[in-house]
């Protein structure tokens, strides 16, 4: 579950920055860059949260490589996001 919800925050995150660049509708991107920040935060810090709970490795069926997954993808969003908002001050 956490690795798909970083999922959908990296996809908004890809997708504001493409509006951003105009390659995708019309606008900043700003909106959608602010939720997949705030959904990138969350799901880290849960994962985060879930790797530190379940003490199993790789393979036992704790889910810690999904926590993992989601980490990256987390921080993958709120980096997208970053550089979005970054775009969206210099325009405006």
């Amino acid at each position: 579950m956490d690795a798909v919800v970083g999922l959908i925050g990296t996809i908004l995150a890809g997708l504001s920055l493409a509006r951003s660049n105009g390659r995708f509708g019309t606008g900043s991107g700003r909106r959608g860059a602010i939720v997949a920040m705030v959904v990138g935060l969350i799901v880290t810090a849960y994962a985060g949260v879930h790797v530190t709970i379940f003490p199993g490795g790789p393979g036992t069926g704790d889910g810690r490589v999904g926590a993992i997954i989601a980490i990256v993808m987390g921080l993958t969003s709120m980096i997208l996001a970053g550089l979005t908002l970054a775009r969206s001050r210099r325009t405006n």
